[in-house]
C-alpha cells in the first residue's frame, strides 16, 4: 500500500474526544497489560483529525498487526474515561477507539512519512522509554519498600513477642530478684508472699523454723491442687490446724526438723527464694527476700531437702 504523508491528510468531520491533557506522558495508558496510546490522542499530536488518521493507518493495515494496534472494547473505553480527566470534547465518534502499542507508534513514522511525523514519533517513543524506565525504577523502589516493611514487621513482631514474654514474666514474678522491706511494711511483705504463693502450679515447699496459723493464711492463697510441704522445728502448728487447713485447701504436710537455720520458699522446685524473716513476722523488722539464681546452689538445696525426707523414711519415721 502507498505511504501517506501528513500534508495529504485533510481534516474532515471532527469526532475525537481526547482522554489526556496534552502531555505525552499523560496520554499513555495501560490496557491489557501493555502501554498504549489512543488514536484520537495520536491524531491530535500529529495535527490531524482522528478519522483521517485512522484512514491512513487502514490503508497500511498490513503493517499494524494486533500486537501493534487493537480496538478497545466498550468496557475498556469506559474504564479509561472514568479513570482519566477528560479534556474538552471535540465531537462524538461512531466507533470505539484504537489503541497503539509502542511498536505500532514506531510504525507510524514509516507510514506518515514527513519530518513532522518522524519528530513526533521520536518524542512519543522517548516518552514510552522514559515511562518504562520509571516503572522499572518504581518497581525496584516498591520492592525495597516492601522488603523494608517486611523487615519492620518482623522486627516489630519479635519485639512484641519479647515484650509479651517480659510482661508475662513480670506478671508471674512481680517481685523477682531482690526486695528489702523495712519495719512496718507488713502489708507490702504480705502482698509479696501472696503473689509468690499464687505462682506455684504444683508444689510449694516452705523451710521456716517458726510457723503458725498466720503462715497458713498466706499458704491458703495457693492455687487448687497445689501441694504444700512445710519444714519447721517449732510447734506453732497443731494437728488440728493442719486438719482444718487440709479440709479447705488440701494438701498440707508439716515436717519437723532442725537441719535448717535460714528460711526458703520453693515454688515447683524451680523458683527458690531466700527469706530473711519468718513469714509470720514479715514486715515487723527489716528483712530481705532474694531469689537464688545459681543452679548449683538450688540443686544442692533441693538435694538436702530430699535427703532429709528420704533419711527419715529409711529410719522408719514419717518425716511429715
Amino acid at each position: 500500500m502507498a505511504d501517506t504523508t501528513l500534508s495529504t491528510l485533510k481534516a474532515e468531520v471532527p469526532e475525537c474526544e481526547s482522554l489526556g491533557d496534552g502531555s505525552i506522558g499523560r496520554l499513555i495508558h495501560v490496557v491489557r497489560g501493555v502501554q498504549v496510546m489512543l488514536d484520537c490522542d495520536l491524531a491530535e499530536l500529529y495535527g490531524v483529525e482522528t478519522k483521517v488518521f485512522n484512514q491512513a493507518v487502514k490503508r497500511n493495515e498490513a503493517r499494524f498487526p494486533p500486537r501493534f494496534r487493537f480496538q478497545l472494547t466498550a468496557e475498556e473505553y469506559e474504564l479509561l474515561r472514568s479513570q482519566t480527566v477528560t479534556s474538552k470534547a471535540r465531537g462524538g465518534r461512531r466507533y470505539l477507539p484504537y489503541a497503539f502499542t509502542e511498536q505500532g507508534i514506531a510504525m507510524l513514522s514509516a507510514v506518515l512519512r514527513s519530518e513532522t511525523a518522524v519528530e513526533v514519533s521520536i518524542k512519543i517513543i522517548d516518552e514510552f522509554v522514559a515511562m518504562r524506565r520509571f516503572l522499572v525504577e518504581s518497581s525496584l523502589l516498591l520492592e525495597r519498600v516492601q522488603n523494608l516493611e517486611l523487615s519492620q514487621r518482623s522486627y516489630q513482631r519479635e519485639s512484641d513477642e519479647k515484650f509479651t514474654r517480659l510482661f508475662k514474666l513480670l506478671e508471674e514474678q512481680p517481685e523477682d530478684g531482690q526486695r528489702v522491706f523495712f519495719a512496718g511494711q507488713l502489708f507490702d511483705a504480705l502482698s509479696l508472699f501472696v503473689d509468690l504463693v499464687q505462682q506455684a502450679s504444683a508444689e510449694i515447699v516452705l523451710v521456716d523454723a517458726y510457723v503458725d496459723v498466720s503462715t497458713l493464711n498466706i499458704l491458703a492463697k495457693k492455687g487448687p491442687g497445689v501441694d504444700v510441704t512445710v519444714y519447721t522445728n517449732g510447734r506453732g502448728l497443731s494437728e488440728e490446724d493442719v486438719r482444718l487447713f487440709n479440709a479447705q485447701h488440701p494438701r498440707l504436710s508439716v515436717c519437723h526438723t532442725r537441719a535448717f537455720h535460714d528460711r526458703f520458699l520453693i515454688l515447683d522446685r524451680e523458683a527458690v527464694y531466700h527469706v530473711g524473716a519468718s513469714l509470720k513476722d514479715a514486715g515487723k523488722k527489716c528483712f530481705a527476700v532474694t531469689r537464688l539464681q545459681d543452679e548449683g546452689v538450688i540443686s544442692s538445696l533441693l538435694e538436702a531437702i530430699d535427703a532429709l525426707s528420704d533419711g527419715q523414711i529409711a529410719e522408719g519415721r514419717n518425716p511429715c
